[in-house]
């Protein structure tokens, strides 16, 4: 491209639950946008990753993952997941070593090709995978759909992370910078506190309790110096997750806090005292006014 050209567009990562689209999402912007556990269906929302370079800004779209959703809050995902197909100039398509070729050609691929959107396809966490487990998931995989490329990548250690972006800043058109240089996230500072702590709270709590977690920052006061004051509050479903998130003598509960307060401070660069409370919302999950209230498809 010409060095006079400045060439921009839309990406967005798409896949089944847990195949590593918020890992791929961190590659590629060198720091921490979304949140990442083992549990399928961690992210709910659709977070914007903008890279710059010189003469061009790609802006990657993490979504959550497509599956066929029985509560509303999942409906609510799939849909957000969905209607981000035609809304892009280049749609990164991930599946892994677990991949299930002929539902996502049944299930998803269909939703693909009725987009119109040129679409990469990336198998991810190759340094999990033998060669002879790679090729032939690669040619099945090209039998059922018109790739414009596909890549085999490990998100988690970077393989083959400069060549995807490489093929990806091609497909793009020329045009004008989305955001500013300096902004690396179209969320605001709230939300990213509020999923540091769910992400947190994912990880250490066990049985159902994962996915029946929210996360609302009520309060960041930054009026006392160089301490910041975060505020916020767990929601659960049931009084029997509220015990298992604050724990034995609020032990759980102040581990939470303890993890999700270093990693803001890691990520903010300030010294934070953050406050949490458990509270329990019946069924939130499956009532509209409840997801929308606690952040998630407004």
């Amino acid at each position: 491209m010409g060095e006079d050209k400045h060439k921009s567009g839309f990406l967005a990562i798409i896949g089944r639950p847990n195949v590593g689209k918020s890992t791929l999402m961190n590659r590629v912007m060198g720091r921490k946008v979304s949140i990442i556990t083992d549990k399928p269906q961690t992210t709910r929302n659709r977070i914007a990753g903008v890279k710059n370079y010189k003469n061009g800004q790609m802006v990657f779209l993490d979504t959550p993952g497509i599956h066929r959703a029985k509560s509303l809050i999942n409906r609510y995902m799939v849909k957000t997941a969905l209607d981000t197909l035609k809304e892009v100039d280049l749609l990164l398509y991930m599946t892994d070593d677990r991949a299930d070729v002929e539902e996502d050609r049944k299930y998803v691929f269909p939703r693909l090709k009725e987009a119109g959107t040129p679409v990469f396809l990336l198998i991810n966490k190759i340094d999990l995978m033998k060669k002879d487990e790679l090729l032939p998931l690669m040619n099945a995989y090209s039998k059922v759909m018109d790739f414009k490329e596909l890549i085999p990548v490990s998100a988690l250690t970077g393989e083959n992370m400069e060549l995807l972006l490489d093929l990806s800043l091609k497909m793009m058109l020329e045009g004008p910078a989305y955001f500013p240089e300096d902004m690396y996230t179209d969320q605001p500072e709230d939300f990213l506190m509020s999923e540091l702590v769910r992400e947190k709270a994912i990880k250490l709590c066990r049985q159902e309790v994962p996915y029946a977690v929210a996360v609302v920052v009520e309060r960041v006061d930054r009026a006392e110096g160089d301490l910041t004051r975060v505020e916020a509050t767990i929601y659960v479903e049931r009084d029997s997750q509220k015990m298992i998130v604050i724990g034995k003598g609020g032990a759980m509960l102040k581990e939470i806090g303890t993890r999700a307060r270093k990693e803001m401070e890691w990520i903010f660069g300030e010294r934070m005292h953050l406050s949490l409370w458990v509270k329990t919302k019946k069924h939130w999950t499956d009532i509209d006014r409840y997801i929308k209230e606690f952040g998630h498809y407004q």
